[in-house]
């Protein structure tokens, strides 16, 4: 998505170890309008598959997980990272290790929110080795439901994330898709 991939030339800076920063515009100050776009680009590239629900986990999924429910006019769900004490009731879990925190978090959704045989698709901010995408997934096959497909805003291609969940067996669509933040600089590859 050209638009992403300008906005990531513009307002992203690179980190050491491998973190690409994008704060200003997708996971700390939401641009609305811009993830508006995001969420539309996405409905159009999963346009082929029927899609019941859309699952996403804290924090940084939630605002363009919520502009792709907005487009299908169906329910976004999002797996917490902290069980809340008003979630008494049953609920799906999975381990999931995030790379720029460093730490493995169980994730937890209630399993009134997810039925077996719906039709799911996940989307996420980032992918670098793909255990979010992976841990989403597998609480929807405890669900009994299917996964129709990942959408990602931001790849990094050079992590193989992407390649392991695609060998997995799940289509993986991603906006922008990052080869190299090395010496500081931003590539892409090519589409």
């Amino acid at each position: 998505m050209k638009l992403l991939k300008d906005r990531i030339l513009k307002e992203g800076h690179c980190l050491s170890g491998n973190i690409l920063k994008v704060d200003s515009f997708i996971n700390h100050q939401i641009d609305p309008e811009f993830t508006m776009e995001m969420g539309k680009e996405f409905v159009r590239r999963f346009a082929d598959v029927k899609i019941d629900k859309v699952l996403t986990i804290e924090s940084s999924g939630i605002a363009i997980g919520m502009a792709v429910a907005y487009e299908l006019k169906k329910r976004l769900v999002f797996a917490r990272k902290n069980p809340s004490l008003l979630m008494q009731e049953d609920m799906y879990t999975c381990p999931i290790a995030s790379y720029t925190k460093k730490e493995a978090k169980l994730v937890y959704v209630l399993k009134k929110f997810l039925q077996a045989g719906e039709n799911v698709l996940i989307i996420d901010d980032f992918m670098a080795d793909g255990n979010a995408a992976m841990g989403l997934a597998n609480i929807v096959e405890q669900a009994g439901g299917n996964v129709v497909g990942i959408g990602i805003a931001i790849e990094k291609s050079f992590q193989h994330g992407a390649k392991r969940v695609r060998e997995a067996g799940y289509r993986v669509e991603s906006l922008a898709r990052i080869a190299s933040l090395a010496n500081g600089q931003i590539i892409f590859d090519e589409d």
